[in-house]
């Protein structure tokens, strides 16, 4: 972040260093930073948080807050303005990111909501009970099958909670996982699910594929 102590405007100056970024996954200062997720996916924001981190006061703590967690500066910046600063290749990572992780999860939330509204407020069940509903509407298999087929991939002890980049491996790999085994439209018709359900509830996550 020289250039943000030269005068540069950050936002810029820090996508442009996103396109040069070097490292998959690094610990600084005791924190844990995974930037990589399932080999192809970016999450940008770990890299946004690394550096305005390093940034120190040179970026306004309430811009920080609204890049990490609101991402309003992020959204005013067209899809073709975020490839010319990113480069291709992180621009597709960025993508691969957006639809694998951030779609998924929203997919799946959406599915939660559909499954709660036929239980028309009863509680009937538990919410255990409706996130399971709703993986096997998804995937067609409980969460704890595919958790289970994910540590065994991936090497990890049964019984053992999943760090927060873990989570988000996971994740990924459910997308994967749902592009293998649903037919075409069956994926291309839960996918629009997933972004329905961003535009209507989290309208700052929209700007990959408005």
């Amino acid at each position: 972040m020289t250039e943000v102590a030269a005068g540069r405007e950050w936002v810029t100056a820090l996508l442009e260093a996103v396109s040069r970024w070097p490292a998959v996954d690094e610990c600084v200062d005791g924190q844990d930073y995974h930037y990589i997720v399932g080999g192809e996916a970016l999450d940008l924001l770990q890299i946004a948080e690394r550096l305005l981190s390093a940034a120190g006061e040179l970026v306004p703590e309430e811009e920080k807050l609204d890049f990490l967690f609101r991402s309003h500066h992020v959204v005013k910046l067209a899809p073709e303005q975020l490839r010319e600063l990113m480069g291709e290749e992180r621009f597709g990572q960025y993508l691969n990111f957006f639809y694998g992780v951030t779609a998924e999860e929203a997919l799946l939330q959406a599915v939660e909501e559909e499954v709660r509204k036929e239980e028309q407020g009863l509680n009937f069940h538990s919410e255990a009970w409706i996130v399971d509903e709703a993986f096997q509407r998804v995937y067609d298999a409980t969460q704890r099958t595919l958790l289970q087929r994910f540590r065994r991939e991936h090497g990890l002890k049964s019984g053992v909670r999943l760090t927060l980049g873990q989570l988000k491996e996971f994740t990924y790999w459910r997308f994967k996982y749902r592009l293998r085994h649903n037919e075409k439209a069956r994926a291309a018709s839960d996918t629009r699910k997933a972004l329905d359900w961003i535009r209507k509830r989290a309208p700052e996550q929209t700007v990959a594929w408005r």
